[in-house]
């Protein structure tokens, strides 16, 4: 019999998928559909201080082997998931959530992060340091050390519960970004958000999404996000949530090797609202069919 459980950070999961944020909501609308609870937790989806709507449509695209996102991260705004999503979601949701967190200032990361430190049921803080810096000429906090190392100080200065940073793919050195977090108190990373991209309409000669570029995701980054996972494995000590082209067990396995601890499905969840529960199901046969008994050994088996 073969055994699924990882822990991260502290936190012990039946199995280590994880649907990623943007892609399941706050899991009221998956849990129509099956038994949420069969996942090892899920991040819900980017939440910051102020409601937002979103950047203007067309936001999605299809691409060969993935597709491109401009969503804007739309959200309700951190009051409104308190006092509605998420006694909503203990409803449905019996383990701990992965609470994805964005802001625009370093001050607006630490206050999302505060007002939801007294919640039942938020396991991690997952947050997302790809949001531009209005204070900073726009520049994401992702793509610099010295950037991410503050908003995970301010962040860690408000919270007792384990935070993990999500970091861009769209750096030189993703590395020293994760050693950046790790330094400033960080207690894992999550990798790899989407990859900058864009697709043109031949027809109107402009870009196909509104905000001209957006974030591709789907198995065309798997060999990115398996690169660098590895390399930020070999550069921090803390753990790693990774993902990016996710569609199956087999998946999995290979980030897992790469130094993942956890692994979130992303795009596949959007083609497939079972694709989370079907690979939770396919996990113990690919186990057996090479040999891996406590799913465990497997972190960064690779190195």
């Amino acid at each position: 019999m073969v055994n699924t459980k990882v822990t991260l950070c502290g936190v012990e999961l039946d199995n280590p998928i994880i649907p990623a944020s943007g892609t399941f909501g706050y899991g009221r609308e998956f849990a129509e559909l099956y038994d949420i609870n069969c996942l090892g937790s899920f991040s819900f989806k980017g939440t910051t201080l102020e409601p937002r709507l979103g950047n203007p449509t067309p936001r999605i695209a299809e691409t060969a082997a993935g597709m491109l996102n401009s969503v804007g991260l739309q959200n309700p705004g951190v009051d409104a998931v308190i006092e509605k999503e998420l006694p909503k979601l203990r409803q449905v949701f019996h383990k701990p959530v992965m609470a994805n967190i964005s802001g625009f200032s370093v001050a607006e990361y630490a206050e999302v992060a505060r007002r939801l430190e007294d919640q039942p049921g938020i396991g991690w803080l997952e947050v997302n340091i790809s949001c531009p810096n209005v204070h900073g000429g726009g520049m994401s906090f992702g793509a610099d050390p010295a950037m991410a190392a503050q908003v995970t100080k301010a962040v860690r200065q408000v919270t007792k519960r384990p935070i993990l940073m999500k970091l861009s793919p769209n750096v030189t050195d993703i590395a020293a970004i994760a050693r950046a977090c790790q330094e400033a108190g960080a207690d894992g990373v999550s990798l790899i958000n989407t990859l900058l991209a864009m697709r043109i309409d031949l027809k109107r000669r402009r870009p196909v999404l509104a905000n001209g570029t957006g974030g591709l995701s789907g198995p065309a980054v798997k060999p990115v996000a398996v690169r660098m996972i590895y390399q930020v494995y070999e550069a921090v000590s803390i753990p790693i949530v990774g993902m990016g082209g996710v569609q199956n067990a087999e998946d999995v396995l290979e980030l897992m090797l790469a130094g993942a601890t956890a692994v979130e499905v992303g795009a596949a969840n959007l083609a497939d609202p079972f694709a989370s529960k079907k690979i939770v199901e396919e996990l113990p046969r690919a186990m057996e069919k090479y040999g891996v008994e406590h799913l465990s050994e497997l972190i960064g088996g690779a190195h």
